[in-house]
């Protein structure tokens, strides 16, 4: 059944507190029997209905459980009758007024118990998840986020994490509180009449059967609404990454007609998830009156026509507890729903926890931490999952201390030439080779730990410049050159000609930059993505057209601290401003997917090809 699949998964670590809740739900049930108890000898002290000769029986060890029970419960109200006679039937009304209190103040405290050590299972569990989630999506290939939308992915880890832990509480309500309940009242209304008990069995089939029909369609059209959640998600997040261009095209009706029907289907939808949500409690509690109501009607008849086995008071008794036995019964139906609504979700998360990363350690990867030699394309091919072709064949070599430039028309394979060396990517055909190791065979931690990225777009987070640039570093180790990481953060960013701008905000290097870095220009986050890679001082540098996006003052800021970058490492840079190249040791010249020229700047402009079209383009003779 789904919640003992849910139970199994994900309550495993909690098993002591699940113990000590079990326990005080056990404990809470028999004082909640306890107290009503007291119902019977106060009725009858009232009515003065009790005509029973009571005699004390002592309880022996031979006794019948039946003869034993039946002697105790003789017992108690001779010794009830007994304090009348001494005392007056006022002061026993008074002591039995007390017990039910103190009964009824320790259920309650048992009642609070078996919450409080449930509560650290509802927020472990949604740790627990939530983790889960996190960890699988850092680890998965960046290819796995281009089939996926960022609003789906978002929603899987807020909305439908929330139904699962709320699935989950309803599991275990459903599994190990109510269902205590319910056989422990139960066994009693057999105790009690085990006749008027049987007739009751009879008729809640068929309640059941009721509320089992209404949540059918539940989880079908919960996993609807949870798809429609993310559509939602990922309308807000394209809007807010493209808020300038659609402020620059006028287009704010556009997507408030777009969001408006996406969010009345959502209404829709929720509505009917709601409403039959919400059915369960009145029908239930409907059932459960109407149920009372015929059982009222057959077991007065009986008592009527003293045919019953049980005296008034004692009725009046089975009736508080068959009573007691609907809330549990409604939760269970509550339970139900919430559960199914929660395995819609789970289904949902289970996409993204059972993906497989394409890019993996092989078995027998080696640790390696030098690059001594070369890297080298061979034959490589690739193709994304449509299988059109992106590079075809592309043969190259990098030398130790080179700088190797990639340059052509967009749409070329340039970036994702540059993707496939740290295994953003795997080639289809052909492989890589670092001092002649194929990448793959590297550990993926290890391959990547080589290498430092500057990208055209660069991507900081809303943090301090200090964090930022220690970033792609382990602040818990000795910092380089005997020194301090303040030291070697401020070091860092002076080779980035960054250290001036940071110092002139007003906290510092402590200043938070914004989300994505909107409080900095462009240039200055690219000096600040430049100082990250400085002080990680990787022996591989990729240099993704860093300054293409850059005004001209910006540009040769960014170029002098490129400058500064590119000593004594190996360069792969994708260029689009050729003047940027001019003095690599090799431009390799990509048209669609292959290399069609390769070469020194000069010898490339006397073949009078590709290249020197692209440089007159520019108009940098």
């Amino acid at each position: 059944m789904d919640f003992y699949r849910i139970i199994h998964r994900f309550i495993p670590p909690y098993r002591g507190q699940l113990t000590l809740n079990i326990l005080f739900n056990f404990l809470a049930t028999l004082l909640s029997l306890c107290s009503f108890a007291a119902i019977i000898p106060i009725l009858k002290i009232l009515f003065g209905i009790s005509e029973e000769v009571l005699v004390y029986t002592p309880l022996t060890s031979s006794m019948s459980l039946d003869a034993w029970l039946g002697a105790l419960k003789s017992n108690l109200y001779y010794l009830i009758h007994e304090q009348i006679v001494a005392y007056g039937a006022g002061r026993v009304l008074l002591a039995l007024g007390a017990f039910l209190v103190v009964t009824t103040g320790l259920k309650c405290g048992c009642s609070f118990l078996a919450s409080f050590y449930m509560v650290p299972i509802r927020t472990g569990v949604l740790r627990d998840v939530r983790k889960q989630l996190y960890d699988k999506v850092v680890s998965l290939n960046i290819g796995y986020f281009t089939e996926e939308r960022k609003g789906d992915v978002m929603s899987r880890m807020t909305n439908d994490v929330s139904e699962v832990e709320n699935s989950i509480m309803a599991a275990l309500d459903m599994l190990f509180r109510d269902p205590i309940m319910i056989i422990i009242y139960l066994v009693t209304l057999l105790y009690i009449s085990w006749q008027l008990t049987l007739f009751v069995l009879l008729l809640l089939p068929i309640a059941g059967g009721v509320i089992g029909r209404i949540g059918r369609s539940l989880k079908r059209t919960s996993t609807k609404g949870q798809e429609q959640n993310a559509d939602i998600l990922t309308q807000i997040e394209e809007t807010l990454g493209g808020l300038r261009v659609v402020k620059a095209f006028n287009a704010e009706p556009k997507l408030r007609d777009r969001f408006d029907r996406l969010n009345e289907a959502t209404r829709m939808t929720f509505n009917r998830i709601h409403r039959r949500y919400a059915l369960a409690h009145p029908v239930s509690e409907f059932l459960g009156t109407m149920l009372i109501a015929i059982l009222l009607w057959y077991g007065g008849t009986l008592i009527l026509s003293e045919r019953s086995m049980i005296d008034a008071a004692t009725f009046i008794y089975y009736l508080v507890i068959f009573y007691s036995i609907i809330n549990p019964a409604k939760d269970v139906s509550k339970a139900s729903y919430s559960i199914r609504r929660g395995v819609a979700s789970l289904e949902r998360i289970d996409k993204i926890l059972q993906a497989q990363s394409q890019i993996q350690s092989a078995p027998d990867a080696q640790s390696v931490t030098e690059f001594t030699q070369a890297i080298c394309y061979n034959h490589v091919s690739f193709h994304y999952q449509d299988n059109l072709p992106v590079l075809q064949d592309i043969s190259l070599t990098l030398p130790k201390g080179k700088m190797v430039a990639l340059v052509g028309q967009s749409g070329s394979g340039k970036t994702t030439m540059a993707d496939l060396l740290p295994r953003f990517y795997d080639v289809s055909e052909g492989s890589i080779t670092i001092d002649g190791v194929d990448i793959r065979h590297i550990k993926v931690h290890d391959l990547r730990e080589m290498m430092g990225i500057v990208n055209q777009d660069a991507i900081l987070f809303n943090d301090t410049f200090y964090n930022n640039i220690t970033f792609g570093v382990d602040t818990s180790l000795p910092a380089p050159n005997g020194g301090t990481w303040e030291e070697a953060v401020i070091a860092a960013a002076k080779i980035a000609n960054a250290h001036d701008f940071i110092t002139a905000t007003p906290d510092g290097y402590q200043t938070i930059v914004g989300d994505r870095g909107s409080r900095l220009s462009g240039g200055q986050r690219q000096r600040i993505s430049i100082a990250r890679a400085v002080l990680k001082n990787p022996p591989i540098l990729i240099l993704d057209e860093a300054t293409s996006a850059l005004d001209t003052e910006s540009e040769k800021l960014v170029q002098e601290a490129l400058d500064h970058l590119k000593q004594d490492r190996t360069l792969l840079v994708v260029a689009h401003r050729l003047s940027t190249i001019r003095n690599a040791d090799a431009i390799c010249v990509l048209h669609e997917g292959q290399i069609v020229e390769q070469g020194k700047h000069e010898q490339l402009m006397a073949l009078n090809g590709y290249y020197r079209k692209l440089i007159e383009m520019q108009n940098t003779k």
